[in-house]
């Protein structure tokens, strides 16, 4: 069931909602209760032969916590050490024991047979979730093991598919107080407004962006530059606003029913370099991949060398994560690469007094880390190695630059002084050229020159509370005062997406 689909809008998320508050004036643990099946449900919807994986996992991994958090000392990192090593063997089984089979096939020339394992949707991100429980009860930051708001917690239906990978000190207090039960219209309209915003994203930048990116990657063989830089900039901004728009609508949904989720997505594009870029992109994967495996790898602690070793291997694994393929681990190097490059720029601008706060110099910064990014999506999308290479050539431009002859024909003399510079025209793909760009165009004013969710309602909110050193935190406590002209826009955005749901399409972390 996809936020972006009629079942859902019409029939779940009201059908959720009323019963949900129906059951919280009688008891908030009713209410409770009830969130959790309705989120059981919305997951059976995708794949109900996983639902037994997906509880025998909450209930192992509650079991594990509880164990960990009342043995002694000595005994409880040996439980945390098996009970994590469970969790990622599972991991491993449905995400990468098809993938290691194929390489060890492909080194050393063996004929094992492929397992053929259908990956459960979400697992990736209820495992990490749970893997940060454990992780947290070892280190004391768990207080409280009940066990229907646990299941609420790991299943919770605006988070469980494709994040954010949460925090239990982050939800569990939510279920605890008498706010998170009351029908407000306050919450209702910050999450429905934020919910729109995400629809909007979706249906209408993302979707329409997708045919371009499928175009190029799927479809193309030997492009012209231009043709490659179209196709890749148009799956950067289809993810984008594609993973933009999940996760505000996460965030709205979640607001709905009076919890605050943490905030995921924060204008990527926007960073001055590749450090700042992976504290605006997925950021609770992020966190999760800093205070998980980077710290305990070492961090920054052991050394400049040991620290960029470990900046590369988190990287590399970040990569993995992603995907069980050889491309994705291509992404992960060329990021850690990236971060290490990064590192050490950073060093000689300072030794060299380098004005790097200039506006010259940010917009030089930016323009860099976003190809640098593009470069690197190349990757992350394409179906095999050979095609990523292919389109990182032609990038570059070993295939010549390329314009469709209709195009040609449109510039008239100018045609023979482009061709003397080298640029080739070919046959047909005209109007195909011409809308690729001009949705390029149109999703790249919108990331770099427009504000994103969190500033938008901002400048119709005159006051909120917003820790900015957490990088985290949600849309929460402000004082909610929004401008007539708020409705009307918010209107307009949904009846627009609604009038676009004619073929919903899943959202592209989901595969994740």
């Amino acid at each position: 069931m996809l936020f972006n689909s009629f079942p859902f809008l019409f029939f779940f998320l009201p059908l959720t909602l009323i019963i949900f508050f129906v059951l919280a004036k009688k008891k908030h643990s009713f209410a409770t209760a009830w969130l959790a099946i309705a989120s059981l449900f919305f997951y059976a919807w995708w794949s109900v032969e996983y639902i037994p994986l997906l509880l025998g996992s909450i209930v192992f991994n509650y079991g594990m916590g509880w164990k960990i958090g009342h043995v002694i000392a000595p005994a409880r990192f040996r439980w945390l050490s098996f009970s994590v090593v469970v969790n990622l063997g599972l991991l491993a089984y449905f995400k990468y024991a098809d993938f290691y089979i194929f390489s060890v096939n492909s080194a050393l020339g063996t004929t094992w047979s492929l397992l053929h394992v259908i990956l459960p949707i979400g697992i990736s991100f209820f495992t990490f979730t749970q893997i940060a429980f454990l992780v947290d009860t070892y280190q004391g930051k768990v207080a409280e093991y009940r066990f229907i708001p646990y299941v609420l917690f790991v299943s919770y239906f605006p988070h469980l598919i494709a994040g954010p990978v949460l925090h239990h000190k982050e939800m569990m207090p939510q279920f605890n107080e008498s706010e998170t039960y009351k029908i407000s219209s306050k919450n209702f309209s910050i999450g429905l407004s934020i919910f729109a915003i995400g629809l909007a994203k979706k249906v209408l930048l993302a979707d329409n962006l997708a045919p371009h990116a499928v175009f190029v990657f799927d479809n193309t063989d030997h492009p012209s530059m231009l043709i490659a830089w179209g196709g890749i900039l148009a799956y950067t901004f289809q993810l984008y606003f594609d993973f933009s728009g999940y996760s505000d609508m996460a965030i709205g949904l979640s607001r709905l029913f009076g919890i605050k989720l943490p905030l995921n997505f924060n204008s990527p594009y926007k960073a001055v370099n590749i450090i700042e870029f992976w504290r605006r992109w997925h950021m609770t994967l992020s966190r999760f991949l800093r205070d998980y495996l980077y710290i305990p790898l070492g961090g920054n602690r052991k050394g400049v060398a040991r620290r960029y070793l470990n900046l590369f291997i988190t990287m590399v694994l970040g990569g993995l994560w992603h995907g069980a393929a050889w491309n994705f681990v291509i992404w992960g190097s060329l990021h850690g690469v990236y971060l290490m490059l990064n590192h050490v720029w950073g060093f000689i601008a300072l030794k060299l007094h380098i004005p790097v706060t200039s506006r010259a110099w940010r917009v030089c910064a930016i323009l860099l880390t976003f190809i640098a990014v593009c470069f690197s999506w190349i990757f992350f999308r394409a179906s095999s190695i050979d095609i990523a290479l292919q389109l990182s050539r032609a990038a570059v431009g070993c295939n010549g630059i390329g314009l469709p002859d209709a195009i040609g024909y449109q510039l008239g003399s100018a045609k023979h002084l482009l061709e003397a510079w080298g640029v080739k025209f070919y046959l047909g793909g005209g109007d195909r050229f011409v809308q690729m760009y001009a949705w390029t165009l149109l999703a790249a004013l919108i990331a770099f020159l427009t504000p994103n969710t969190q500033q938008l309602l901002r400048h119709f909110v005159p006051a909120l509370d917003y820790v900015a050193e957490t990088r985290t935190t949600s849309i929460c406590n402000w004082e909610w005062k929004p401008k007539s002209v708020w409705a009307v826009m918010v209107a307009v955005l949904l009846v627009s997406s609604l009038l676009s749901l004619n073929r919903p399409s899943e959202f592209l972390y989901f595969q994740f």
